[in-house]
């Protein structure tokens, strides 16, 4: 039967953290792994009454067919919201509405990237872009992250000594690890893009859960013509509504628009008009004030708790935003162990070594912490910090 399957199909794994999530689905499972939002955020009543008023005042329009670039009222809102928060003067024209953020990774693929093709990832990287990437068999180098951001020294090497076509990089609370990229690492990143015939994947998903610290530019601000950002609202209103946004130059945007052309036509229009409808009748930003002031306290109460009952030598980022932790344990220490022993104690969370291309980061794992009450943040993590000193001890 194999032999009937596409190379890519056959190369490509599947989502290591879908499978734990499986496992998670017992109701006695006290689960960091996923990266949910928290879903006592979750505009219930205001959707509803979105929807309602949609369906009743446009009906026979909304459940019809509609273009692909999206429903412009709602791409206007986008280009807006740029202006306002960052400074970036993004025409609507210049927006494509996807299927979530993740389609956006996809239809990137599909459009720039061929067998073979040199494309530089971070170190540790999202687990969406590897799997998404993966289905077009590039040749994958992941650069390291340090605490500021990207290592500027070895992502130079890296463009000199390949061809590199792409950079992806989530440059606010980084999925996994939750580190943000300074400003300077910013500057510095656009200078050695700027420097080579490139293309910049600035995945966004993240960046309006600050709760800590300044905001910082978008490298888009430093380097637009190649930069290729993207959004989503499904950290701010719902995951469910599967909505995101590429934005790029209309040249770049085009070809993105044949890709989704031969994928979907167009994403969810009902989606599309019940979100903008929300949008206009509601505050998005006191909306995201609530979650960011709830994620900082189950953050803090998470930190402070690994430092109060992991030993000592473990590490822990410590973001300032966004939903993931993430814990460098002893190098002699295997996170898989951690997991299977974890897992029988009814606590799952992300073993790191998925987000390593080619192997690495076996002592390392990701924490959420955004979708727990802090009844079980307490719980969780006494009992991991029981868990790793058994595993310390033993060894």
């Amino acid at each position: 039967m194999n032999t009937l399957f596409a190379d890519r199909i056959l190369t490509t794994q599947k989502s290591f953290i879908r499978e734990i999530l499986k496992v998670t689905e017992n109701p006695l499972v006290i689960s960091f792994a996923g990266g949910l939002p928290n879903s006592r955020f979750f505009p219930v009543k205001e959707i509803k009454d979105a929807a309602s008023k949609v369906l009743e005042e446009d009906g026979k329009n909304v459940l019809q067919y509609s273009t692909t670039e999206g429903y412009l009222p709602l791409r206007e809102f986008i280009s807006k919201r740029y202006l306002e928060k960052k400074g970036l003067k993004i025409s609507p024209d210049e927006i494509l509405i996807t299927n979530g953020s993740q389609q956006c990774l996809d239809l990137i693929g599909k459009t720039f990237l061929n067998k073979g093709d040199h494309v530089a990832i971070e170190r540790p990287g999202y687990l969406g872009t590897i799997q998404a990437f993966s289905m077009f068999e590039p040749a994958f180098h992941s650069v390291p992250l340090f605490d500021d951001g990207i290592d500027t020294a070895s992502l130079e090497r890296t463009f000199e000594e390949h061809n590199i076509k792409m950079f992806s990089a989530v440059i606010n609370f980084q999925n996994p690890s939750g580190i943000t990229y300074s400003k300077q690492n910013r500057i510095e990143l656009a200078g050695i893009l700027r420097d080579h015939n490139s293309i910049f994947v600035e995945d966004d998903p993240y960046g309006e859960l600050r709760f800590m610290g300044e905001d910082l530019p978008s490298v888009r601000n430093y380097l637009e013509e190649n930069t290729i950002l993207l959004g989503s609202f499904s950290k701010t209103v719902s995951p469910g509504l599967r909505l995101g946004w590429i934005c790029a130059r209309k040249e770049i945007l085009d070809k993105m628009i044949v890709a989704k052309q031969a994928a979907d036509l167009h994403s969810n229009y009902l989606s599309q008009r019940i979100l903008y409808r929300y949008l206009v009748d509601n505050d998005l930003d006191e909306h995201i004030k609530k979650i960011r002031k709830a994620y900082k306290k189950q953050r803090d109460l998470m930190v402070s708790l690994i430092e109060e009952q992991f030993p000592g030598e473990i590490k822990c980022t410590k973001p300032e935003g966004g939903m993931f932790l993430w814990i460098t344990l002893p190098e002699n220490i295997s996170s898989m162990e951690l997991f299977n022993r974890a897992i029988k104690e009814n606590v799952a969370f992300v073993p790191g070594s998925p987000f390593y291309v080619g192997g690495g980061g076996e002592n390392t794992l990701r924490l959420n912490f955004s979708n727990s009450d802090e009844e079980k943040i307490e719980e969780g993590i006494k009992r991991l910090a029981v868990i790793i000193k058994k595993i310390i001890a033993e060894k």
